[in-house]
């Protein structure tokens, strides 16, 4: 009897320790001991940046980012015009036998070569267009005629700036969530509608398959995408999460969903055995160090994407944990 009793307060106590564990402190602490170079950027836009009476939240930085030109500006167009070349531009470069990195100094697109075209994940904004996804794609012997897709991962900016511009270039047909083919069509210059992309879609060309996910939570369409690549003929996954930032204004439904659909994709993940992180933000992986260690390496010295799997699911556990303190703080429990 009084065993059972001992073990029934335990539970008691058990209990309501996970519950005064699950507040925004705990949650965000719980991300901070998980940090390294393959996630800690990630944190930064993802977890609140202060927990307090009003906690804050990191935004993407940096020129044509978060403080960048309007809507017109981001498509090449507008009054306001681009920001200087400088303050934005940076080479890109190969990482793998079949994936090429086309940026910013603060946003990421990338080329995956197949056998029978380019698939192109991201556009960035359109004043970048020419410099680094046309003018890079050449410089590394790619044709920007040969994009047959553009995968856009959610349509922000930074991100589908410039399919308009590419969809007037070639036929290249374009891929985005039910939802933000909404908020595009919202957009100064919208891109033409090709194709909804569906959860667990197979996009196959030539050699190559892409799977993509609707993963609600940044936005509500937003994707994320598994991209088998190589590595000295050797095979290998990436996996990108398609949307990172919350906020404070970040609803309770997609931060419930944007938990649900990062617990989804790690599971996902760990069952195809992805061992490589590629982003849509250069902050998240410290892509640019990353980029320029891949043109450092000689012979067979390591390719820095491959963090293992271990560290995607340390990634997608971070991204999870600062979901999780947003939600925390919004009910209540800084």
């Amino acid at each position: 009897m009084r065993s059972s009793w001992f073990l029934a307060g335990l539970a008691m106590v058990v209990g309501a320790s996970a519950q005064t564990a699950d507040t925004g402190t705990a949650h965000k602490a719980a991300a901070t001991a998980l940090l390294n170079s393959n996630n800690k950027g990630a944190a930064n836009l993802a977890c609140p940046a202060t927990i307090g009476a009003v906690s804050t939240a990191n935004s993407p930085a940096g020129p044509g980012a978060a403080k960048g030109p309007g809507p017109g500006a981001a498509k090449g167009k507008g009054p306001a015009g681009p920001p200087p070349k400088e303050q934005w531009y940076a080479e890109g470069g190969q990482v793998f036998d079949n994936l090429y990195m086309l940026t910013t100094k603060v946003n990421s697109a990338w080329a995956v070569k197949t056998s029978a075209g380019i698939i192109l994940i991201d556009t960035l904004f359109g004043y970048a267009a020419q410099d680094s996804i046309i003018d890079e794609m050449k410089k590394n012997g790619l044709d920007v005629a040969d994009i047959k897709y553009i995968i856009v991962s959610h349509a922000h900016g930074d991100h589908d700036g410039a399919v308009k511009i590419l969809q007037d270039m070639t036929n290249a047909k374009v891929i985005m969530g039910p939802k933000d083919w909404e908020l595009a069509a919202r957009e100064a210059n919208p891109p033409r509608k090709d194709i909804e992309a569906t959860d667990g879609q197979k996009l196959t060309l030539g050699d190559t398959t892409i799977t993509i996910y609707i993963t609600p939570g940044h936005t509500a369409g937003t994707l994320s995408v598994l991209v088998p690549v190589k590595d000295h003929g050797q095979p290998h996954m990436a996996m990108e999460w398609g949307g990172t930032a919350l906020s404070g204004g970040t609803t309770k439904e997609m931060l419930e969903s944007y938990i649900s659909n990062a617990r989804r994709i790690k599971d996902i993940s760990a069952g195809v055995g992805a061992d490589v992180i590629i982003g849509n933000h250069t902050e998240y992986n410290d892509a640019l160090t990353r980029l320029a260690q891949t043109k450092a390496r000689k012979g067979n010295d390591p390719n820095p994407w491959i963090v293992g799997k271990g560290e995607v699911e340390k990634y997608l556990t971070v991204v999870e944990e600062c979901a999780k303190s947003w939600l925390a703080i919004g009910a209540g429990r800084p």
